[in-house]
């Protein structure tokens, strides 16, 4: 039986990929998608989208939860509206898949105790791209040698948090094998603030916006007489979908919020 999906932000860049994804998937059935316009109308109504798509939008999101019989949602929409319906979803029995970044600590232990209360399954991603999980691992394994290193994430410029989730997850997975350290000069000073970037437990995230780029992080490590940079790039969005696609089916058998694409592969 197929697993029924409502898709949040179909009109999105990511969205669109995602709807194509979910069709070309055997297993998968798309039954709604839920956006800030076009409530009553469908896919197929949109110019984005050929005359064939009859799958309702909803701006309404319990209205389209007591409309449409779901097994997972995923939401790749922005952070205060994926927080809202990550909750709503598993008020309504509903498994979340979330490609949204920019939660507070406090809202992922919420969000995370509300899972435990509804024994649902639920996970949130800051990125569905397999490369991009796999140079997080080696980043982590990398810091328990070379202490001193510094992000530097770089996303199009439509994009609304900073530093992105990537980067934040990477540092804070470094953080667990690396000894706190504040890094560069003890008397080092900003001559213009912001120059070096934020400060995450001394470590530096410098965060680039600009068009024409997708999402790319570079993690780079300094040594004695030596540096070792470790690099992902997304070209397209389509590099996404297959971590999108594994979570869909790993979510079903999950009883908790899993965070991060590493703990779900």
């Amino acid at each position: 039986m197929a697993i029924k999906i409502i898709l949040a932000g179909p009109r999105g860049r990511m969205g669109k990929e995602a709807v194509y994804m979910i069709d070309g998937t055997a297993d998968f059935e798309l039954v709604a998608c839920l956006d800030h316009k076009y409530d009553g109308q469908t896919l197929g109504d949109l110019e984005d989208f050929d005359n064939g798509w009859n799958v309702p939008i909803y701006t309404d999101i319990e209205k389209c939860f007591a409309d449409q019989k779901a097994d997972v949602f995923v939401d790749l929409t922005v952070p205060e509206a994926g927080y809202k319906h990550t909750k709503a979803a598993l008020n309504h029995g509903i498994r979340p898949v979330v490609g949204t970044t920019g939660y507070t600590r406090e809202q992922l232990e919420e969000l995370k105790q509300l899972a435990k209360e509804k024994q649902s399954g639920c996970i949130i991603a800051p990125n569905f791209a397999i490369g991009a999980v796999l140079m997080m691992k080696f980043a982590k394994m990398a810091a328990a040698y070379f202490p001193d290193v510094e992000i530097i994430e770089k996303h199009h410029d439509q994009k609304l948090d900073a530093p992105s989730g990537t980067a934040k997850k990477t540092a804070e997975l470094i953080q667990e094998v690396r000894k706190s350290k504040k890094q560069g000069h003890a008397s080092e000073e900003e001559t213009i603030q912001g120059a070096r970037g934020a400060d995450f437990d001394g470590m530096r995230i410098h965060s680039m916006r600009l068009p024409g780029l997708v999402a790319h992080q570079e993690v780079v490590f300094g040594g004695a007489g030596q540096t070792l940079t470790i690099q992902h790039d997304s070209m397209n969005r389509a590099s996404f979908m297959d971590g999108i696609r594994e979570c869909v089916y790993q979510v079903m058998d999950l009883d908790e919020l899993i965070y991060g694409l590493e703990n779900v592969l």
